[in-house]
């Protein structure tokens, strides 16, 4: 057992003796970091530094005896000046500090000290008044990470049996842990490799953190408007009569310097004047005076900001420094902010009544939770959800995104009781991978409808991304998004997921009082990959009683999904009456029910339950066009039908050795100068590409490459096709010559064929080409390509498609995020144009798919597990009756750039 020093247990490690081999670090930027903690404040965590030296001793007086108890086994009125020193001055490597700050003051302190290679004594401790907010296991996931960087592979730590707290956080940190009593103390080790525990532990931190910061945002108990000038129209006083028109069930404060009341309603001449609480500040001073509000408010304990300002990261780079100040200033006080220069946030909750936004008009109370990027389109979006008759739950815009983003309110809305459906609005992605993660959970149980346009400087762009379009929504297709085209679309899909029940399929019934209108909604719904049903047409005098029975006829039968009813009656009929059959007939059936009812957009008040402003659960959203209608019943099937595979991991896999993997691409980069003197972790940017043996690499996930001999003679190339067997094939090695035809000669029976095509190509090509020779694979096959590209975004994309010259003109490929699950293999199989043609149609035989599949979530496991690919390429994988072949394949590797989006421990961008 490691000798235990009692005096020093939780904050320092005594002296060793132990010798670093490693000299001292820069301080390492990298790791400093903005965290949300677990009631929904914020914190910056940042490496200690010996400036820091009047901050301890600051943060150590305001300690209870307990406290100083528990982390020094005993009492310790005050830390010695030499204490302060060692604390403050650490190298980085063998001693590292990591202290959570909020404003100018420390508030944690979380240290390990190197005890023995791969062995490091940790020590935290948390101020008082800050216990219980998590901050202790935010510190931990941070310093883990910077651990593994020096190679430290677990911590040991010593407490005493009755510090409870401490001893739950390290158990609860989802590490591998063991303890033992000896001598009154616990001594507790924990493993720091990473484990599917400890992300869920961390994920499921990052959740309920960032739920609670938006929850405090849109549930506030107080509102102050800063910046109310005394014009009628200005944008202060217009978002104060929105919240005193809205009803806000708190107080409300205009902030106003000289004024001593706006729109008869008391002014404060600034926020920390106001004598109460205050949760939530709309900021609408110009930009240049928000910064001094943010501190302002942090002095008077604000919660959150919602800044409508512009001037900022839209008007170039001085405006983009102002924005990242304020998020940064923000932040280190512990509040969020919504904005800037965005239309602001509502929340419709009778208990809440919050209109804190530019829009006059808001819409009722419903299970539709609003996420729009865009402040100037924000009132337009409102104002159509209004005139559907729609209701939401909570509406967000998010404006320039300095901090809150489209991510956090997907967290929060997962957690929100009131929300059922989420519509976002994105000109742009912050952080797709993120996105994407939590976007796949989440759909699980409530479905996302996201209309994307081309984005703006404030994040990822379709054209920054450098994916293809199609990539995208095949990427957001995987994780369950419904991606419609335009905001006509986002609100069609968004109304019928808001008011009708899931189908069970693509089985449609059409009643209709139109010929030509049912013959419409076949076609739609043929185009739209529906099984519509022959349309029932009950003719243009058709009143309640034929439209009740035939709707009910078809809902019964078990050969339909789903029911689209067409009234369009040439001449005024009794609507009231036909409507109120539809519902008596839809209600409980299970079944979704959408009309064209009279050409009518959005819910009919005829169509609609419940007695309330808005509709209920159960009513039939119309649409002008049967088309419409169609279109929006084919993304909601879709989406049911994914919903309804249910989520599984990806398999276990034998043969996967990801240690010798990681290995040989350590050589590659050293090989290539790419890792000397480089701290791990410390990537200012992505080295250059490195080409590295692939089939090395596809070996450590049990894949074989079909072996090939690069020759440069002809009787070279005779004798590696006697080693290799015949039929030979002699082919140029260069992997771009694909593209190229005459660049490769099958089927060669003997040696003379070999040296003769060999002389052919030398001739062709010129004396310095490269050829390869291999075995000709068993026919007969159907040609594919396989690859992965690390995108800076998303990370590890794995694409497929079709080896034959005209799949890849039409760029017909498919794409799925790494790692893989068998599922998503399935389906990217799947996706692409020509895949019947591994099933057996158009005269090709049946081949192995499955093969095909396992192949897919191998490539998928080597791209998540190595960050260093940049992109793998395996052109062209034969897939035959019985087996894969890959024929060829290419690796590059390069140094990465740092931890990808979605990884490492929890922090905001």
């Amino acid at each position: 057992m490691h000798k235990r020093c009692p005096t020093a247990s939780l904050v320092l490690a005594c002296g060793t003796g132990v010798t670093l081999d490693t000299v001292e670090a820069q301080y390492p930027a990298h790791w400093e970091a903005d965290v949300v903690l677990a009631d929904g404040g914020t914190a910056h965590v940042r490496p200690i530094k010996p400036a820091d030296a009047d901050r301890l001793r600051s943060f150590y007086s305001r300690l209870s005896d307990e406290s100083i108890y528990f982390r020094f086994f005993g009492p310790r009125p005050r830390l010695s000046d030499r204490e302060v020193e060692r604390f403050t001055n650490v190298d980085y490597v063998g001693r590292v500090a990591l202290i959570a700050t909020i404003g100018a003051e420390m508030v944690a302190v979380i240290r390990y000290d190197r005890t023995e290679p791969g062995e490091a004594e940790v020590a935290f401790l948390v101020e008082d008044a800050h216990q219980g907010r998590g901050v202790a296991s935010v510190l931990l996931e941070h310093l883990a990470a910077t651990a593994r960087e020096r190679g430290i592979e677990r911590f040991v730590a010593d407490v005493l049996p009755a510090n409870m707290r401490m001893m739950g956080v390290l158990r609860q940190a989802g590490y591998t842990a063991q303890s033992q009593f000896a001598d009154g103390v616990v001594r507790m080790t924990l493993d720091l490799t990473p484990t599917e525990t400890s992300a869920e532990v961390m994920a499921a931190r990052e959740h309920r953190a960032e739920a609670r910061s938006i929850a405090r945002l849109l549930t506030p108990g107080s509102v102050a408007v800063v910046g109310v000038s005394r014009e009628p129209r200005g944008v202060g006083q217009t978002v104060l009569r929105n919240l005193l028109a809205a009803d806000f069930a708190g107080p409300v404060y205009p902030v106003h310097r000289e004024v001593r009341a706006v729109a008869g309603v008391r002014a404060y001449p600034s926020v920390g004047a106001i004598d109460d609480q205050v949760d939530l500040a709309v900021v609408a001073v110009p930009a240049e005076g928000v910064i001094d509000v943010v501190k302002e408010c942090a002095e008077k304990g604000v919660h959150g900001l919602v800044v409508v300002s512009s001037g900022f990261g839209e008007t170039g780079e001085e405006g983009r420094a102002r924005q990242d100040e304020l998020a940064r200033i923000a932040r280190s006080y512990g509040l969020r902010v919504v904005g800037p220069n965005c239309l602001g946030i509502a929340n419709t909750d009778p208990a809440v009544r919050l209109n804190a936004t530019l829009a006059a008009t808001v819409p009722g109370r419903g299970e539709v939770g609003f996420f729009s990027q865009s402040g100037a389109l924000g009132t337009a979006l409102l104002q159509r959800v209004a005139q559907r008759g729609m209701g939401i739950s909570s509406f967000v815009s998010a404006g320039n995104r300095a901090d809150v983003s489209g991510n956090d309110l997907l967290q929060y809305w997962e957690e929100d009781a009131s929300t059922e459906v989420i519509l976002l609005y994105l000109e742009s992605l912050g952080n797709p991978r993120k996105f994407t993660r939590l976007a796949r959970r989440i759909s699980r149980s409530k479905p996302i409808v996201v209309v994307k346009s081309g984005g703006t400087p404030a994040g990822h762009s379709a054209e920054e991304l450098g994916l293809p379009d199609s990539a995208i929504s095949s990427l957001f297709a995987q994780a369950g998004l419904i991606r419609v085209d335009d905001l006509i679309q986002l609100f069609d899909v968004g109304q019928l997921l808001a008011y009708q029940p899931l189908p069970a399929g693509p089985r449609v019934a059409l009643v209709s009082n139109s010929d030509a209108l049912g013959l419409l909604a076949v076609h739609a719904c043929r185009a739209a990959g529906l099984q519509p049903r022959p349309p029932v047409n009950l003719g243009p005098s058709a009143g309640a009683a034929e439209y009740g029975a035939s709707l009910a006829g078809q809902l019964a039968s078990s050969d339909v999904d789903a029911a689209v009813v067409i009234y369009m009656p040439p001449i005024p009929g009794d609507s009231d009456a036909v409507a109120a059959e539809l519902l008596k007939v839809s209600e409980g059936a299970g079944k979704p029910v959408l009309a064209t009812f009279e050409g009518h957009l959005g819910m009919h008040p005829a169509l609609r339950v419940g007695s309330g402003a808005t509709p209920a659960r159960g009513s039939i959203p119309s649409y002008p066009a049967p088309e419409e209608a169609v279109r929006a019943l084919a993304h909601v099937v879709r989406y049911a039908r994914w919903r309804a595979h249910p989520a599984v991991p990806p398999p276990e896999l034998d043969g996967v050795e990801t240690p010798r993997a990681k290995a040989l691409v350590r050589e590659a980069l050293g090989a290539a100068g790419e890792v000397a003197d480089v701290a791990p972790g410390e990537f200012a940017q992505a080295g250059p590409p490195v080409e590295t043996d692939a089939a090395q690499l596809l070996s450590c996930y049990g894949l074989t490459v079909w072996p090939a001999e690069v020759v440069h003679s002809p009787d070279e190339a005779a004798a590696a096709a006697e080693r290799l067997g015949w039929p030979a094939v002699i082919k140029v090695a260069d992997p771009g010559a694909t593209r190229r035809a005459g660049t490769v000669r099958l089927g060669l029976a003997g040696p003379e064929t070999v040296r003769h095509a060999y002389t052919e190509f030398a001739e062709q090509f010129g004396p310095g080409v490269e050829l390869a020779v291999q075995r000709m694979a068993p026919q007969p096959a159907v040609p594919t390509v396989v690859g992965v590209v690390d995108d800076a975004a998303f990370g590890p994309v794995v694409s497929f498609g079709l080896g034959e010259v005209t799949a890849r003109l039409l760029l017909d490929q498919g794409f799925r995020l790494a790692p893989l699950t068998g599922e998503d293999a399935a389906a990217l199989v799947r996706s692409v144009r020509g895949a019947p043609l591994l099933f057996g149609e158009y005269g090709y035989p049946p081949v192995a798919v499955g093969a095909l599949e396992e192949l897919l979530v191998r490539v998928g496991r080597l791209a998540n597990d190595l960050p260093e690919l940049a992109r793998l390429d395996l052109d062209q994988v034969l897939v035959g009756e019985s087996d894969v072949m890959i024929l060829g394949a290419r690796a590059t590797l390069r140094t990465p750039a740092g931890p990808r989006r979605d990884g490492g421990p929890r922090r905001l961008s």
